[in-house]
């Protein structure tokens, strides 16, 4: 038996022999890299470089890239495609942002594109397939399986290399909603990030995916309200039904209309029952109830306010109301 100093030694004899050889010394490498291998690893394990010719000419092992080598049959894993994206960019890099979150165990988004990160000073070679971003400090990373960065940062970094602010939102409410990232450990990342692309987006929708019970005010959607020019709702409001105490965030009593605004933790556990349970109660008492996600409102407050306004009025109908306000009626004419 080796030592972890000592290298097998190269492969002797010829044909059958040494191809049995081969497969026996590679066997652990394919379990442990998901069917793939660098060129370094084999040439450790004592394969040659005229081994692996071999082995690709007899149609059994292939080629991807310039340092990873297939040793399984088949399409590549995820995993598989980790490694080899590591291997191909080289100067130790390391999985990033949503790739790395999905190394951690994301669910339900796809991307085809794989982001590394390597510390500042090396030249990552170009691979079809990633992108490589070159930073001064990589920051904390997991070694356990692929390497890749801690899911906090990595959080971050997908939002901010995210295509749109919708992605990076989604991003972000995934990995807290997924507990892939727990929310004082995101905000510690956050806070001494000094300079980020769409900084102040990210700002928001980090303390909104937090700290969602509390993020938006009643004089938050109340300015919104203003600036729309629809009266600001009367008060938040506290309902008694049959299973207790209803609290309402935003209400127009006069009206009969409220809206709910939908926090992150509306989306954990049995919340969703609970939610679905008083809104019922409360819809079935004659009272229109809109639900706004909290990070729909950050992301297209123009639709939900539209759909905010639409209730208003046909709640006005109802009631035989003629006037939102001076500033409501001058930008619509007549309701």
């Amino acid at each position: 038996m080796t030592t972890t100093d000592e290298r097998p030694q190269p492969l002797t004899g010829r044909g059958r022999p040494r191809r049995e050889a081969r497969h026996r010394r590679t066997r652990d490498l394919a379990q442990t890299y998901d069917g793939v291998a660098s060129r370094a690893l084999l040439r450790r394990a004592g394969i040659t470089r005229h081994d692996v010719s071999c082995e690709v000419a007899a149609g059994r092992w292939s080629l991807h890239g310039t340092q990873t080598v297939v040793l399984s049959p088949g399409r590549l894993t995820a995993e598989a495609r980790w490694w080899a994206a590591l291997w191909e960019t080289g100067c130790g890099a390391v999985l990033d942002g949503v790739t790395a979150l999905h190394a951690a165990g994301l669910r339900g988004f796809d991307s085809d594109t794989i982001h590394v990160s390597v510390p500042g000073g090396h030249r990552p070679r170009r691979c079809s397939g990633v992108v490589a971003h070159t930073l001064r400090h990589v920051g904390e990373t997991r070694t356990g399986g692929v390497p890749r960065t801690a899911p906090e940062v990595a959080a971050v970094r997908a939002a901010q290399w995210a295509i749109s602010d919708q992605q990076a939102a989604l991003l972000l409410a995934m990995s807290v909603q997924q507990r892939l990232v727990l929310p004082d450990r995101l905000l510690d990342v956050w806070r001494v990030i000094k300079r980020s692309p769409r900084r102040a987006f990210i700002d928001r929708t980090i303390r909104d995916v937090c700290d969602g019970a509390q993020a938006l005010s009643e004089l938050e959607f109340g300015a919104l309200c203003r600036e729309r020019g629809l009266p600001e709702p009367t008060r938040q409001s506290v309902r008694t039904l049959s299973s207790g105490r209803a609290y309402l965030d935003v209400e127009w009593v006069e009206l009969g209309v409220a809206v709910e605004v939908d926090g992150s933790y509306h989306f954990q556990g049995l919340q969703p029952v609970e939610d679905a349970l008083r809104h019922n109660e409360v819809a079935a008492e004659g009272t229109v109830v809109l639900r706004v996600p909290l990070l729909g409102i950050r992301l297209a407050p123009g639709r939900f306010l539209d759909q905010v306004e639409r209730a208003l009025q046909l709640a006005m109908a109802r009631h035989g109301v003629s006037d939102l306000g001076v500033t409501h009626r001058e930008r619509l004419g007549s309701v």
